[in-house]
């Protein structure tokens, strides 16, 4: 997603490739957006600090599009898009056609910081899955593409973000989860006496570890929990899960 190629809604590319629109920025109002467009449109921006005057978003909006990199096509980074946003803009800056701030003191975001900026400014990312970021430290988890390989009965641990989080009326207490890697989405089935010893850890953590059996009919796999655990990785943010109750 970028003000130099994005609309305010979600295109689809001729290779099939899906650029995001404006409409997924929070704090960024249709206005906002129909003023980027309009203003990209009438003449390519060549500057941040051209973009600023030329657009007059207020600082909310400028602030919300440099944190998710929306801005990198006319700064070096997000956090030097952060700064240079803060700056007061006037005509001379406009007609120099390039920006007047002094040089950024301040690193580039990290992986793990740009990934926390996607899902708080987006509630989504299009750069590496948390999984993918932290496989190295956790190395006994199964990955969901690998599951198929398991054999039915096998003892497996699977884990990741929780997406989804299901207790239908008529499955008699049990629980279905699934859980998130950067393969793909594997699912469990939690017994009601285990969901009852864990409840709040299946209910409340956004990452977790589930031990279990596989049970692999017609080619449909399921994990059925022996053991869940959460996966804690410090301040790493994920997007709110769907959950039916």
């Amino acid at each position: 997603m970028a003000v130099a190629e994005s609309d305010w809604l979600c295109v689809v590319g001729a290779d099939g490739s899906l650029r995001l629109g404006l409409c997924y920025v929070r704090g960024l109002t249709h206005a906002d957006g129909a003023r980027i467009v309009a203003e990209r449109v009438r003449r390519p921006f060549a500057s941040l600090a051209e973009f600023q005057l030329r657009t007059a978003l207020p600082k909310a909006s400028l602030r919300a599009l440099a944190k998710i990199g929306a801005l990198n096509g006319l700064a070096e980074h997000r956090r030097d898009a952060q700064w240079k946003v803060e700056v007061e803009r006037d005509s001379a800056d406009l007609f120099a056609g390039v920006d007047s701030s002094a040089p950024v003191p301040l690193e580039a975001m990290g992986a793990v910081e740009r990934l926390n900026a996607d899902y708080s400014g987006t509630t989504l990312t299009t750069g590496p899955h948390p999984m993918g970021l932290l496989r190295e430290k956790v190395p006994h988890l199964w990955r969901a593409a690998d599951l198929d390989a398991a054999k039915n009965g096998d003892l497996v641990t699977i884990g990741g973000m929780v997406i989804c989080r299901q207790r239908p009326g008529t499955a008699k207490g049990f629980v279905f989860v699934s859980v998130e890697d950067e393969t793909g989405v594997a699912n469990a089935i939690v017994p009601p006496q285990l969901y009852q010893q864990c409840r709040l850890t299946i209910g409340e953590e956004s990452f977790l570890a589930i031990e279990g059996t596989v049970q692999n009919v017609e080619n449909v796999i399921h994990v059925k929990a022996m053991r869940v655990a959460a996966l804690a990785f410090g301040d790493l943010m994920a997007p709110a899960s769907h959950d039916f109750r």
